[in-house]
């Protein structure tokens, strides 16, 4: 592991777990750190720190080094269809009494006509960005 804290071309996630892991251990140099404060020292949670210690008892080095695979697929909120009928509705004229159309106005529109039940005004910017849509 002190190999993997010397060796420029490990990955930044297992650098900082395998760091993790050896300021938890006593060694030769000295006491054991605390979780709390390798923690602090490492920019993460103790919460991360005590599932890497449970990882490695439970299933070895390299698998506690390692990001876990995903189990699960990403839920897909707003997709193609989503992004659509946004567009269809940011190149639609304007309300009355606005001259162009806005972000917030967008997302407000939106769960209005129950194209979602709700969008934030980011999601909205996101997927216009996205689709390379301007509202200029």
């Amino acid at each position: 592991m002190e190999d993997l804290t010397r060796n420029r071309k490990t990955t930044a996630v297992k650098f900082v777990h395998a760091r993790a892991l050896l300021l938890c251990d006593a060694g030769a140099e000295g006491d054991r750190w605390k979780v709390a404060d390798v923690a602090t020292a490492l920019g993460i949670t103790p919460r991360t720190i005590e599932h890497l210690k449970q990882r490695f008892v439970d299933e070895g080095i390299e698998t506690a080094l390692e990001r876990r695979a995903r189990t699960t697929t990403p839920k897909v909120i707003f997709g193609g269809e989503f992004d659509a009928r946004l567009t269809a509705l940011a190149c639609s004229p304007a309300p009355d009494g606005r001259a162009r159309w806005t972000v917030r106005l967008l997302a407000e529109k939106l769960v209005e006509l129950k194209i979602a039940p709700s969008v934030s005004p980011m999601t909205v910017q996101r997927s216009l960005k996205k689709t390379h849509c301007s509202l200029i």
